[in-house]
């Protein structure tokens, strides 16, 4: 037998198939990885060592640390999100794109961009979203459509392994197909296989791109957020940061305590009252959801 390493492109069923310097091996697991509440088994993007049967199929013995980790659809040590959206069509939800924000910082993504399409339906309107730019997430503004701003995103993707996350119907096969009609081609397959019906997987594929890895997920139709410790969630907000700390009470939970900084720099206009009331709705879907749990 002979150990080899390598990472998970894809899971299907109970099959795993995983890029080595030998070329695609199709394994299994060990038993030692069954899924628990607690932890995901192995996911696309990890890092893998396997054993090489005679017959050339592989058995996972070893998970490698993760740099970290994408809870739904899993995926493990990515480097880059695009969080996709389009301008109109349907238009974008100001909660959504916060929440998505919210689940890229918490998955410990080191970059993280929004990129908008359908810009052609947004004419005059070049500074979209440029609040979010103040804030330090770059904003990509693209046409699919009149092949606008492609050549933009297609340099942010070379050896980086990206994934697209965004809900469903922003027009993420037109931007691939813009970037490279073969990547187009081969997300459309995979999504076409794995057809979601109420209890099929949600896979994620990677798919070898320019040095790296471009990362096919189906539209997100939720997410869930309601796993993040209330306490940790304003650190998910960037502009948050600087003022952590220094509220009158500790802890603070920069909702309703007086003398708080990070409600007097949202009174201040220091931070955005879009992203404020962002993080007021995610904060009590968490409490919520965690009152449901104590009961």
């Amino acid at each position: 037998m002979s150990m080899e390493q390598g990472r998970v492109i894809q899971a299907y069923n109970s099959f795993f198939y995983v890029q080595t310097g030998k070329g695609l091996v199709t394994c299994k697991l060990r038993g030692k990885f069954k899924k628990t509440r607690r932890s995901l088994g192995v996911v696309p993007g990890d890092r893998v060592e396997i054993d090489i049967l005679p017959d050339g199929t592989g058995v996972v013995e070893n998970l490698l640390p993760r740099t970290n980790l994408m809870r739904r659809p899993a995926v493990a040590n990515l480097t880059q999100v695009m969080l996709t959206f389009a301008a109109a069509q349907p238009d974008l939800h100001p909660l959504l794109l916060n929440r998505f924000l919210v689940l890229a910082e918490w998955s410990g993504i080191p970059k993280i961009t929004i990129c908008v399409n359908k810009m052609d339906l947004r004419p005059g309107q070049e500074d979209y979203l440029a609040a979010y730019e103040a804030i330090g997430y770059p904003v990509l503004r693209i046409s699919a459509q009149e092949h606008r701003g492609i050549e933009s995103l297609r340099g942010r993707l070379d050896g980086e392994t990206t994934v697209f996350a965004g809900p469903s119907g922003v027009g993420k096969s037109s931007l691939l197909n813009a970037v490279d009609p073969e990547l187009s081609l081969q997300t459309g397959h995979v999504s076409e296989k794995i057809k979601r019906g109420r209890h099929t997987t949600r896979a994620a594929k990677l798919i070898e791109w320019h040095g790296g890895y471009i990362v096919d997920t189906p539209g997100f139709s939720s997410m869930e957020l309601t796993a993040i410790d209330p306490l940790e969630l304003p650190g998910y907000f960037p502009e948050f940061r600087p003022y952590l700390g220094t509220c009158r009470f500790q802890p603070c939970s920069h909702s309703h305590e007086p003398d708080c900084s990070i409600k007097q720099a949202a009174a201040d206009g220091k931070i955005q009252q879009e992203r404020y009331e962002a993080y007021l709705s995610i904060l009590s879907e968490i409490e919520e959801e965690r009152k449901k749990e104590y009961k």
